[in-house]
């Protein structure tokens, strides 16, 4: 396999012993050229593993408005010549300075606040070439990185199955240093059927109460929208519900910071265009009580993000809409759907009853040295994490 080391801002080099064998970059954001977006939507057409946080109409724009720095590069790999050939591969990587709370400088899988998936992109079949050269990168053009960590890493698929498998075959050290599970959505029910399987009587009971409530207090409306038209208008409205709740107390909604805020006109437009995006609105009285934003990836669907006015709590805004939002099940175009969201969450895990595995990997890179120093630091992380559980 061959491989380049990592090159400076806006450059990118290519390796190659023979014109037909896969060759890697390492690009950086400035260097991203139409050549590239071709393969990369091509790609997106063949995947068995969708990361709309990998995708062409998503992450282009974090990079642009959540990588100030710089700090981000693409590593790719083709099937032969770059950007002539089939694009077999593609994850954003960063040299981090810290692990946690610690300088412990090391690669990782390059992430936002607002990305919740960590997979790489990857053609099917191509899964430990994949794996394979970007090793082989990192192990000869480490520099001050004494270690590879990937969050966020969904572990039931041939991708991670792969690289577990190759670091086996290698005898590298890659260890699972953390593992949850998130709510996930895979049935063949329809979604009234899902409903009445994962929900008990009583809280479906409950819910039916809440919502007659509110129908007597005014009108009550549900809407959705693929965002062709008013888009801006509903961006603008949700981001002005979420920033009314506690997000926006404490400065975490997405309109509370101009990069996050441009990064979601941005891709929802991105997303709008392709003919990719669900918007969910409850509305009572005329204005939106809870709202959501679905993004097709694939057979897929990725629950964005999804907010309610607070001052509606006592009639659970949020799951009314969730329970409109079963109307997923329905579609012969979608097969599952991802909450992204936090672990043992109080509302989704209450109406969606499977589950991803999620996990975080570091793995070893480099010479024996670098490797005996890994081994070191994970020494120390398990017998600190086995200290803490003593004390618990």
């Amino acid at each position: 396999m061959i491989t380049q080391p990592i090159v400076p801002d806006g450059a990118h080099k290519a390796f190659s012993a023979q014109a037909d064998a896969p060759q890697a970059e390492c690009i950086g954001a400035s260097a991203i050229a139409e050549a590239l977006l071709l393969g990369w939507q091509s790609l997106e057409q063949r995947l068995r593993e969708p990361n709309i946080f990998c995708e062409s109409r998503f992450l282009p724009a974090a990079l642009s408005h959540c990588d100030p720095e710089g700090r981000a590069r693409l590593f790719v790999l083709w099937a032969g010549a770059p950007r002539c050939s089939p694009l077999l591969g593609l994850m954003p990587l960063s040299l981090e300075r810290l692990y946690g709370s610690r300088r412990l400088p090391n690669w990782q899988n390059w992430q936002h606040p607002n990305a919740f998936l960590g997979n790489p992109l990857i053609a099917p079949g191509h899964e430990r070439a994949f794996w394979r050269a970007l090793l082989d990168m990192l192990d000869r053009s480490a520099g001050m990185g004494l270690f590879f960590h990937i969050d966020n890493l969904a572990l039931d698929g041939a991708g991670a199955e792969a690289l577990q498998a190759l670091c086996r075959e290698e005898g590298r050290r890659c260890d699972l240093v953390r593992r949850h599970e998130r709510a996930f959505l895979r049935s063949d029910l329809g979604g009234e059927a899902y409903f009445e399987q994962a929900v008990r009587g009583k809280k479906r009971k409950e819910l039916r109460r809440q919502k007659r409530r509110l129908e007597d207090m005014g009108t009550l409306r549900f809407l959705r929208s693929d965002g062709r038209q008013d888009l801006d208008g509903w961006i603008d409205a949700f981001l002005t519900l979420e920033a009314s709740g506690w997000k926006g107390q404490e400065q975490s909604a997405l309109g509370s910071q101009d990069r996050t805020r441009a990064l979601f006109c941005d891709m929802l437009g991105a997303m709008a265009q392709a003919g990719k995006l669900e918007l969910l609105s409850l509305e009572f009285e005329g204005a939106p009580i809870a709202m959501l934003v679905n993004l097709q990836s694939g057979d897929g669907i990725f629950s964005f993000k999804t907010t309610f006015d607070e001052s509606f709590a006592r009639f659970s805004p949020g799951v009314l809409l969730q329970i409109e939002n079963y109307a997923m099940l329905d579609r012969p175009d979608i097969h599952w759907a991802d909450s992204c969201a936090a672990p043992d969450h109080p509302m989704i895990d209450s109406l969606w009853t499977e589950r991803r595995a999620i996990g975080r990997l570091s793995i070893a890179i480099g010479g024996p040295l670098r490797r005996k120093a890994f081994d070191a630091l994970r020494w120390m992380e398990d017998h600190m994490a086995k200290r803490q559980g003593s004390k618990g």
